[in-house]
């Protein structure tokens, strides 16, 4: 069959080139890494970023299958001798698998239905005369006499006629234009209907009790809401539709002769049709489409939140203090340095039930004048509140300049128990794990959040409940993004960072920790290539992204790939400037250009490589030891605490954005519960999508709206006047 236009398609999509989308298929085809072809292939892409790559990884993934599927169905079909040119072509023009699947259906080995065992009993012959619906001699008993046939358990005219009706009714539900046009029907017109069982164990899902909404208009996070009461037992979700519209249109397609003596016949067999074997499967198909749809807004809001705290800027050269707390089994605390080297740990016991407040107190004073602690990072989790009170009493009492920050412990308990865990800190107990992650968060939370399952992370909505393929591979992609944006330093990340680097595998991360181990730091980018298993293919993906601050050659500390050190020591020769001026001060190079009045384009032609090229170049040598993290928002450093009885309406207080959903953001203001800005609240225009607004870990200012304090809630606003 004739292969479609691919690139066409694609290339509308995203509004870009076919010749663009060609050559970013060759090279992912080729094995090249997203980030790579993103950052050191623009000139082949045309300037494409990871966003649109990735559409065009996914829709070239999702066409080639569905190409593979029409040619499946087309051989299954031509080998049954019912391939008519009009089907083929339909099959051959459809853009999605849906479509393909409609066409396939009545040719589609099935397993034995009414309709097959009708067939069986020698029905088929009846029903071709019934759907015919032609004006034909004598009664309808005539017709349907030869038909009657003890042996065969058709025993009687009504047995016969039941039986063709099964024939007609299957033969209608499988017809591809009536399950396209009742799909439409319903989806634009079915409403999504929640019940409660037990109107007396709602709990959660009170709102859902008497619930409807249109299908089309239902959002996300309402959908997966429905779907867990429903899986729970404690709601009963169903689309309700105008049945007697969808039958109408059925009718209008099957019924063409109404003096006909088999007009009943046909009408029974499409109400029969439509409430049996259509109104069914379409309920389930929109459903799943709809639960696939909410599923894959989810994952996008949960990967941005995963993405964006991941991004958070590092606390740099400071030692810090990780309390991971806890009541009955009290709060462990760890001491790191500024390298993130674990120092010391202790348990307290400052709350219930052995309430030693002050000894606790002692006991971190005693750390952090032994230690020169600077900063206090406390986890979220149970009793943080609690402990918050303790550090600020603590810093009251200390005369260095001291400092606390809560930090978000989801997943410590995870990495605690990990292999990577164990083999970091082999004589620690698994208890005391989970507050040297708590501290080293705070530290360089892209290294140490990746050491964790992101889908442990916990910044989403309905995380748990959504396609979990899907949202592992998701988040996948958002680690490999975040920590190829970052970079990495060759010599100090771990091998749980550098399994994300492009081309690097968990195997190759492997070998360059043992490579370190047995010949100490790397001292250049070309040492990369005695690593065991990191071949020239890998050693091209991954070198850009591996740094060596110290290096000898300068361009090792930079995001200048190896491939252009020739063109960027030429471009340095031209502007008649050494690499100790431009390490000590980037800005010379722009500075140079521009009081020369050189044009980027005649020096990328003079140097042999491409404009975006040069223009990445010069942007890494201006920038040599760029973290892009450290323009995001700062944590906030706290000495005190705020309790809610302190909160006011009107209070205008800073906060961290904790966590990005559909209906707003859960904002930390330093009180024990987070308060909610509705996306309502966000800005004076309308909001449809909160992340377009705020991200994890933004420091925003909001104003009080109300505090229900018996109910932990407290509402807040982002418009100030």
């Amino acid at each position: 069959m004739q292969k479609p236009d691919f690139l066409a398609v694609i290339a509308n999509e995203i509004n870009i080139r076919p010749q663009q989308v060609e050559q970013t298929v060759a090279l992912l085809d080729e094995g090249n890494t997203l980030p790579f072809v993103a950052r050191y292939r623009k000139e082949v892409t045309g300037g494409l970023d990871e966003v649109q790559i990735r559409h065009v990884e996914d829709r070239i993934r999702y066409l080639r299958n569905l190409q593979d599927r029409k040619e499946t169905v087309l051989a299954s079909i031509d080998e049954q001798g019912k391939l008519t040119p009009e089907l083929k072509g339909k099959i051959e023009n459809s853009g999605k698998l849906r479509e393909v699947e409609d066409l396939y259906l009545p040719y589609r080995p099935k397993r034995r239905t009414r309709a097959t065992i009708a067939k069986e009993r020698g029905l088929e012959p009846l029903a071709e005369i019934i759907i015919a619906q032609e004006q034909v001699d004598g009664t309808l008993d005539d017709i349907v006499a030869p038909f009657v046939d003890a042996d065969k358990d058709v025993a009687t005219p009504e047995d016969a006629l039941a039986g063709a009706r099964d024939i007609v009714a299957e033969l209608i539900s499988e017809d591809a234009e009536v399950r396209k046009e009742i799909r439409r029907f319903t989806f634009r017109t079915g409403l999504i209907t929640s019940k409660a069982r037990d109107e007396d164990n709602l709990g959660v899902y009170e709102m859902y009790g008497e619930y409807q909404e249109l299908a089309k208009q239902i959002r996300p996070h309402r959908i997966l809401a429905m779907n867990r009461g429903e899986r729970e037992g404690i709601l009963r979700v169903t689309i309700e539709v105008a049945a007697e519209a969808a039958v109408e249109f059925i009718n209008k397609r099957y019924l063409k002769n109404s003096k006909s003596i088999f007009f009943e016949q046909v009408n029974l067999a499409v109400v029969d049709s439509y409430q049996r074997l259509i109104a069914p499967a379409i309920e389930r198909e929109i459903r799943n489409e709809l639960t696939e749809q909410a599923d894959e807004h989810a994952i996008a809001v949960f990967a941005e939140n995963v993405r964006n705290l991941m991004l958070a800027p590092p606390v740099r050269d400071q030692v810090i203090m990780g309390i991971d707390p806890g009541f009955r089994t009290g709060c462990k605390v760890a001491v790191i340095d500024a390298t993130g080297k674990y120092l010391e740990g202790i348990t307290i016991y400052p709350h219930e039930p052995k309430q030693r407040w002050d000894f606790s107190k002692q006991q971190l004073q005693e750390l952090i004048a032994k230690y020169g602690v600077n900063i206090i990072a406390i986890g979220n989790g149970t009793a943080s509140r609690e402990t918050e009170q303790l550090a600020a009493e603590v810093i009251s009492e200390t005369e260095a300049e001291l400092f606390y920050v809560i930090v978000s412990e989801a997943g410590a308990s995870v990495y605690s128990a990990s292999p990577l865990a164990k083999e970091e800190f082999p004589d620690l107990p698994l208890e005391m794990r989970g507050n040297i992650s708590i501290a080293r968060r705070l530290m360089d939370p892209l290294s140490e959040l990746v050491k964790i399952d992101p889908k442990s992370i916990g910044v989403g909505l309905y995380q748990h409940d959504v396609n979990q393929n899907r949202l592992a591979e998701s988040l996948d992609r958002v680690v490999e993004s975040a920590v190829n944006y970052v970079g990495v330093d060759l010599n100090t990340a771990s091998k749980a960072l550098l399994k994300y680097v492009s081309g690097i595998n968990s195997r190759t991360a492997q070998n360059i920790e043992e490579y370190r181990q047995q010949n100490g730091r790397f001292k250049s980018r070309s040492e990369l290539t005695k690593v065991k298993g990191l071949g020239a293919t890998a050693f091209t993906q991954s070198a850009g992204f591996l740094r060596i601050p110290d290096a000898e050659n300068f361009f090792d500390s930079t995001a200048v790939h190896p491939e252009s050190y020739e063109a960027t020591g030429t471009l340095l020769q031209r502007l008649d400037l050494r690499e100790s001026e431009v390490k000590a001060n980037g800005q010379v190079l722009g500075q140079k250009i521009k009081g020369e009045q050189l044009k980027i384009a005649a020096l990328a032609s003079e140097f042999g490589v491409g404009v975006p090229t040069l223009q990445d170049i010069i942007e890494s040598l201006e920038k040599p030891n760029r973290d892009p993290r450290d323009e995001m928002s700062k944590p906030i450093l706290r000495s005190d605490v705020l309790k809610m009885e302190d909160l006011t309406i009107g209070m205008v207080l800073k906060g961290t954005v904790r966590n990005v959903v559909d209906f707003g953001a859960f904002v930390d203001i330093g009180v024990k519960s987070d308060g909610l800005v509705h996306k309502s609240q966000m800005a004076t225009r309308f909001v449809k999508n909160p992340t377009e607004v705020v991200a994890v870990g933004d420091v925003i200012d909001v104003k009080v709206l109300k505090v229900e304090a018996e109910r932990g809630r407290i509402a807040l606003s982002m418009v100030l006047e």
